[in-house]
Parts: structure tokens; C-alpha cells; sequence
């Protein structure tokens, strides 16, 4: 009896320390109930890499049906997945942390911006900080071709474009900050097929905004992997995809046609869906955890693809923090969406706004793939 009592008498205290950790838990999604001040509209739009599918063949035109309904939701803020300067900066000074491989693969080249203005990054980012800070509402042509050399400057050539786009078409031209080269740069990146640009940029020059802001990170997503296993872990994780491509295939396959045949709004519906990215999330990151090799990559690749969605959001909060009842659209790639959603419909003053009440549905079953 005694052994029985002192078993039971375990039990009882492990379910009591249970029910305390519960409860130790704090609850923080009343948090918001008796707030004061106006909530923030995020919408996270999920993207497909636009220069993936348009390679020297794109036609910005056939965006604009996205972006007339995307303008009707009148973000003030509008951020992008592309690196800042500031973090690009951070890079080319830790070259033992952070390769040059992903330096030219992800980070603006700003030679010439610097041979053209004398402005380091750092130099850059202050002198664009103030200039917005005392930004008219009717700059003149002048001030937004200085403002863009300095945005080129700073390593933020999205938001050069904002400017650029700004100009009426005789006055892209070199001249206050921008030379000749810089120019012809903006020039090029006017007919970029990066969805910065085309939906980010232009958006943001429609709306008459300065700038967009972007908020990618890959500072926590650099696996420490030895060379000789690296093979190993491209090798596992294909492996684990391939296990889903039964899965995966017909939304490839369905997105490419839509791209090609030029229906962007149809391929934005369709990107955006519910299922759809419940079906990637599952054959991408739930296949890799699933998969069980001799090494716990799977685990890693979904750790540092966590740890990257965590800091780009952390970005996006801070971008307009201090603009309370903010309207923010998030252009990302898709996969970041369901993590995104995620973290910013548990904060507190924010609500999340439905890609399908801005786009409109797409025609037939919501659920089809």
C-alpha cells in the first residue's frame, strides 16, 4: 500500500507540475484588447521569383492588373526580400563568417554609386537618412536624382528605382549625384524581371512613396556544415524532397503555365492559396524532417530556414514601428508566407489581411492545386 500511495501519490505531482507549467505560460493574445491607437494591415503577398521565369523575355505590362488591385489596398509601407546595405556592409566586413559567394550572389555591387557620389555605405545610409527626414511632398527632379545616387550609394538600388520612376521621362538622366553609368543602371533595372522592382518599386512609385524597404536576412541561415559533408546534406535533403514530388510537381508545373501564358493575376491567386502553400510547406520543410539519413540535416535546414524567417520579420516590424494603424504589404517569396502569417497574426495591434480580399478569388474550387 505504501508503494501504491507513493506511486500514486508521483502521479499526482507530475500531472500538478504539469497543469503549473500551463500555466506558467503566459497568454498574450487578450494583449491587444483594450488597446487605444489604430492597428496595422499587414498583407504578405507571396511571390513566385519572377527573373526564375522571365529570363531577357519580360513584359512589365502584364503585372499591371496586380498591381491596380494591390495600389487599391494603399500600403504606406511597402518592404521587399532583398538585403539592406546596412546588412551587405555587415558581410564584406566579416569575410570569415560570410562568403563571397553569397556577397555577389545577394548584395548590390556599389563601386560605382561610391566612385560617383564619394559616399561609403555607412556615409550612404546617413546621408539618405537625411534626406528623407526633411523629404518635401513635391520634390524636384533634382532631389529625387540625388536621393536615387544615394540610395545606390547605401546598396539599396530597389528604392533608387522608387525615385527613378518618380521622374518624368526627360528627366532620367544623369545629372545631381547620378553619372552617366549610374544612369544607364537605372535604366536597366527599370525592365528588371525581380519582383522588387516590378511589383515593389513600381507600386511604390505609383503610390508616391520614397522608398521600399528591404528586410531579408541571411545572417542566422549559414549552416556550419565541414566541406567533406556538404555533398551529404544536398544529397539528403533531395532525397527528402523527392520523396514528395508527387506533391510538389503539379504546383510547379501549374505556376510555370500560368507565368507563361501571361495570366499574373491568376498566378498570384494560385501562389497565394491556403492549400497550395500548406502543400509546399509540407513536401518542403515537413519532408525534410521526415527524412532520416545518418545526420539530422532535415532538422538543420528547417532551423536555419526558421531562424531566417524570424529576423525578415523582425525587419518588417521594425519597418513601421513607429507608424502606428500602418498599411504594409510584404512582397516575399511564397515559401516565407505561412511562416510570416504565422508570427504576425500572434502580435498584438496587428491584424493580418487576406490575400484573396485584394486579389479576388480564384476562379473555381478554392482548394485546387
Amino acid at each position: 500500500m505504501r508503494i501504491r500511495s507513493a506511486m500514486l501519490g508521483l502521479a499526482l505531482l507530475a500531472v500538478g507540475m504539469a497543469g503549473t507549467q500551463a500555466q506558467n505560460r503566459v497568454d498574450l493574445s487578450g494583449l491587444d484588447r483594450g488597446m487605444a491607437g489604430p492597428r496595422d494591415q499587414v498583407l504578405v503577398l507571396g511571390s513566385v521569383h519572377l527573373a526564375e521565369h522571365f529570363n531577357g523575355n519580360f513584359d512589365p505590362a502584364v503585372l499591371d492588373p496586380v498591381l491596380e488591385r494591390l495600389e487599391a489596398f494603399e500600403p504606406d509601407v511597402i518592404t521587399v526580400e532583398s538585403l539592406s546595405g546596412m546588412e551587405c556592409d555587415l558581410y564584406r566586413r566579416h569575410p570569415e563568417v560570410f562568403s563571397q559567394e553569397g556577397v555577389d550572389r545577394f548584395c548590390f555591387d556599389t563601386t560605382a554609386a561610391r566612385a560617383a557620389t564619394g559616399l561609403d555605405v555607412p556615409a550612404a545610409i546617413a546621408s539618405v537618412n537625411a534626406m528623407l527626414d526633411d523629404w518635401p511632398e513635391a520634390p524636384t527632379p533634382g532631389q529625387r536624382r540625388r536621393l536615387a545616387s544615394l540610395f545606390l550609394a547605401a546598396g539599396e538600388p530597389d528604392s533608387a528605382v522608387v525615385q527613378w520612376l518618380q521622374l518624368p521621362e526627360h528627366e532620367r538622366r544623369a545629372g545631381d549625384g547620378l553619372d552617366d553609368t549610374l544612369a544607364s543602371l537605372l535604366r536597366q533595372r527599370e525592365s528588371h524581371p525581380g519582383e522588387s522592382y516590378q511589383i515593389g518599386a513600381r507600386l511604390a512609385a505609383r503610390l508616391g512613396l520614397a522608398r521600399v524597404h528591404p528586410t531579408d536576412d541571411h545572417t542566422g541561415s549559414n549552416l556550419d556544415i565541414p566541406d567533406d559533408q556538404v555533398e551529404a546534406y544536398g544529397q539528403a535533403l533531395y532525397a527528402a524532397w523527392q520523396t514528395a514530388s508527387e506533391t510538389r510537381d503539379p504546383i510547379v508545373g501549374r505556376s510555370a503555365a500560368l507565368a507563361g501564358s501571361g495570366d499574373m493575376m491568376g498566378l498570384y491567386r494560385y501562389v497565394n492559396l491556403p492549400a497550395v502553400r500548406q502543400a509546399v510547406a509540407e513536401s518542403d520543410f515537413g519532408s525534410a524532417l521526415a527524412h532520416a539519413p545518418s545526420q539530422p540535416w532535415g532538422q538543420m535546414y528547417v532551423a536555419a530556414w526558421e531562424t531566417r524567417n524570424l529576423r525578415m520579420v523582425a525587419n518588417i516590424r521594425a519597418a513601421f514601428a513607429d507608424r502606428p494603424g500602418a498599411r504594409v504589404l510584404s512582397i516575399v517569396g511564397a515559401s516565407h508566407k505561412p511562416w510570416f502569417d504565422d508570427q504576425f497574426g500572434r502580435m498584438p495591434g496587428v491584424d493580418l489581411v487576406d490575400v484573396e480580399q485584394v486579389l479576388g478569388p480564384l476562379p473555381g474550387p478554392a482548394a485546387e492545386r
